[in-house]
Parts: structure tokens; C-alpha cells; sequence
């Protein structure tokens, strides 16, 4: 009887669970489906709600996006100051895409801050595509060895005058040299590289040389490369020189074997077996290279590394490094002579300074057609292009004979 009552109480409480949980569950449905209408009604609201409501409602706390300023840098100076997004992409359609000649501009100023290492290293990039996608003029790089400034840049800056885009000027100052040259014009603003100090007869000149090589080979358009001084003119027109120099087969870097003390003599056995005393040479500093030879020069460290350990003075390295190093290397397209005139007759280790009484038609003329030499082959007496040594003093001289003689100004 006991287990008859207790069977019906658990049949009757099994009931009841059963009923509560059917209840619970048709609960749950109602309310999932209730949040599941409301959910779908409200995203379809929300997606007609213009955007700054919505970050109102939901994004209370967002600070407001501030317009971006970004600078477009162009050369027409009608396209405005970039001020936000929406005008720098308007901007950008109206200018189209950045072409590749933009891009291998030159900066208007020989100024940066790169170490020799670096400058090295960007100056020896070449493109391994030697047929460039563009029609460009090529140019001579006139890169100026000084002490601090041009005293005779009025006559250069008459030699220059109208043929901007045909060469590019780079000058190596001794550091310090106070930036003070009254006498020298607009085109020579901003073409003093970064410059270490430089010694006659010391190695850092074959570095300052190295140092002007590198700089004018970041820009593309170089393609020869003249080394003069302060103390150098010009010995005809620009016209003249640039295709002199543009139309020759060879370079030009003055490289004799000298059978004496200041040749061979200068020579050192620890240097072998790199550069045996048959391969020794000497020559003037004063040369024109191509880029191909420039590049090399500057990324030499084998040789380079030599003359710095083994040619010191009584050996000077500027004499011997270069003519040295291009006849090993490019004997074949070298005219083992040099461009600039020097009077080298009344001995000593410096050249004949001339000063203002010396320079007359007669000079200039002698140096301009006084010699005999080769041009692509075929014999010529426009040997020299440059000469020196002039002083400060012959400036108003030359300018007067350069209409005259030289055939500009």
C-alpha cells in the first residue's frame, strides 16, 4: 500500500517537471525570436541613418577625425597646398602619375648628410639596363678642386652663360673656408659639396678627387667628368669643349712610364703583386673620365687601399693613383694625355703661375694651338681645352681677350 502512494507521488511529480520544463522551453522560444525580430528591424533602420548619427549613437566618446595637411611637391606653382584627403586624390588624377625622368631629378643643391661611405655607396648604383626608357641631354660635370673660393668665376660664368641643362658645377672647399665669394654668381650657388680637409702631397686629395666623382655621378645626366682648379680658364667656348669632349672615343688622363727618381722612383716593392713597378705610372691630376671609369674610380678599394698604405710623400698619390689605376684597368680607351696646359719649364715641384701682365693674345693662343696631338684617330692642334695657373690678377685681362680669342662672352 506504502509503494502504491509513493509510486504516484513520483508519477505525479515527474508530471509536473515535465510541464514546467515544456513551459520553460516555449518561454525561451518567444523570447529568441522576439530579440531575433528586433534585432533584423533594427539593422534594416539603422542602414538609412546617415553616418554622423550613427557614431553619435553608438561612438559617443570618438574624438572627431582631424583633416590631414600633406604637402605635394611639384614644380608648378599653380597646384595648391594638399589640405585633406578627398583634395589630395582630386589632385592626384588632375597631375597623373610621378614619371621616372621626375624621379631621377638632381637636387638643386650639393647639400646632405651623407658620410664618404654612403655617398660611395649611392653614387655606385648603376641600372643593369643600359637603354634608358627616355630621351635625355647628356652633360659634362666641371668639378672644381679648390682651396675656398672661384676668383675667377666672372669669366667661367660667361663661358656658362645660355647653356644651362648641358653641365652641372660641383666645388670642393677646404672646410674652413667661411662660404665668403662675393665674386661668384647665381650658377655657383649651391654646388659646394660637403668637403674634409686636403693637403698638397697628401693622400686626402686622391679622397676630395673620389669625393667630387661621387657627388657628380648622383646625377644621371653626367656623363664626362672634368677635375680643375681654381686657378684654371677655359680655353675656348662651351660649344666647342662640349663636343670636344662629348664626340671624343677616348678619355682623357695623362699616363707615362718615368724612368727617374720622381717616376719609378716613387715607386713601392711592397705594393706587388697588385701593381708591379712595369705597371707603375705617373701623370697630371687634371683628367676627364667617363662614367663608366668614374664609377669604377670611386669604388675601387684595392688599389685605393694600397696607394693610402704605400705612396706617401716623397710619393704623391694624386701623380700616380689615377693614370696608374686607369692603364691597368682601361688602357684601351684612354688618350694618355690631358686636357689642361701647364708650364712646367722652369722646374720645381709647381707649375708657372701667370699673373696679369703675362697673359697676352699670344699666350692664349700658344696654348690653345701650340701643340700636336690625336683626336679619334686622326692628328690635330686642339691638344689642350683648359690651362693654368692664373692668378687672381689676370681676370680683367682674360675677360677682355674672351670675346676676342676664346670666343665667348
Amino acid at each position: 500500500m506504502k509503494n502504491e502512494q509513493n509510486n504516484q507521488l513520483f508519477s505525479t511529480t515527474k508530471l509536473f517537471c515535465s510541464q514546467r520544463y515544456l513551459h520553460n522551453l516555449v518561454a525561451y522560444f518567444i523570447l529568441f525570436g522576439s530579440g531575433l525580430i528586433i534585432g533584423i528591424s533594427l539593422s534594416f533602420y539603422l542602414k538609412d541613418l546617415p553616418n554622423t548619427l550613427q557614431n553619435k549613437l553608438f561612438y559617443p566618446q570618438s574624438p572627431p577625425q582631424q583633416p590631414t595637411y600633406t604637402p605635394i611637391i611639384t614644380s608648378s606653382p599653380q597646384i595648391p597646398l594638399v589640405l585633406n584627403d578627398n583634395s589630395i586624390n582630386s589632385e592626384t588624377k588632375s597631375l597623373g602619375r610621378i614619371g621616372l625622368r621626375d624621379y631621377l631629378k638632381p637636387p638643386k643643391s650639393c647639400k646632405h648628410d651623407m658620410k664618404d661611405e654612403e655617398l660611395i655607396w649611392r653614387a655606385s648604383m648603376v641600372p643593369r639596363v643600359r637603354v634608358l626608357p627616355f630621351k635625355r641631354t647628356p652633360k659634362i660635370a666641371f668639378m672644381f678642386l679648390t682651396r675656398g673660393s672661384l676668383p675667377l668665376a666672372p669669366l667661367w660664368e660667361r663661358f656658362f652663360r645660355g647653356y644651362e641643362g648641358l653641365y652641372s658645377i660641383y666645388i670642393h672647399s677646404q672646410p674652413s673656408f667661411n662660404g665668403n665669394a662675393p665674386e661668384e654668381g647665381p650658377i655657383f650657388h649651391g654646388r659646394r659639396i660637403p668637403s674634409k680637409r686636403v693637403e698638397w702631397g697628401k693622400f686626402n686629395m686622391v679622397e676630395a678627387e673620389r669625393r667630387l666623382l661621387a657627388n657628380a655621378l648622383l646625377d644621371l645626366s653626367n656623363e664626362r667628368f672634368v677635375l680643375l682648379s681654381e686657378s684654371c680658364i677655359p680655353l675656348y667656348n662651351f660649344t666647342t669643349i662640349y663636343n670636344y669632349i662629348m664626340n671624343s672615343t677616348k678619355t682623357f688622363m695623362e699616363s707615362y712610364d718615368l724612368p727617374s727618381p720622381v717616376g719609378r722612383g716613387r715607386y713601392n716593392k711592397k705594393m706587388q703583386p697588385w701593381i708591379t713597378l712595369d705597371q707603375w705610372r705617373k701623370g697630371s691630376q687634371w683628367f676627364e673620365v667617363d662614367r663608366e671609369i668614374a664609377i669604377d674610380i670611386i669604388t675601387d678599394q684595392k688599389y685605393f687601399q694600397l696607394f693610402k698604405r704605400y705612396c706617401k710623400p716623397a710619393c704623391y698619390s694624386d701623380e700616380h693613383y689615377l693614370p696608374t689605376f686607369v692603364t691597368m684597368r682601361y688602357w684601351w680607351k684612354n688618350g694618355n694625355r690631358t686636357l689642361t696646359w701647364v708650364d712646367w719649364t722652369k722646374g720645381g715641384p709647381h707649375p708657372t703661375r701667370f699673373i696679369r701682365t703675362d697673359v697676352t693674345a699670344d699666350l692664349l693662343n700658344r696654348m690653345r694651338n701650340g701643340t700636336q696631338c690625336e683626336y679619334n684617330g686622326d692628328p690635330t692642334n686642339m691638344c689642350y681645352l683648359f690651362a693654368r695657373k692664373f692668378l687672381p690678377s689676370t681676370l680683367d685681362r682674360l675677360l677682355r681677350f674672351a670675346p676676342k680669342i676664346m670666343k665667348f662672352g
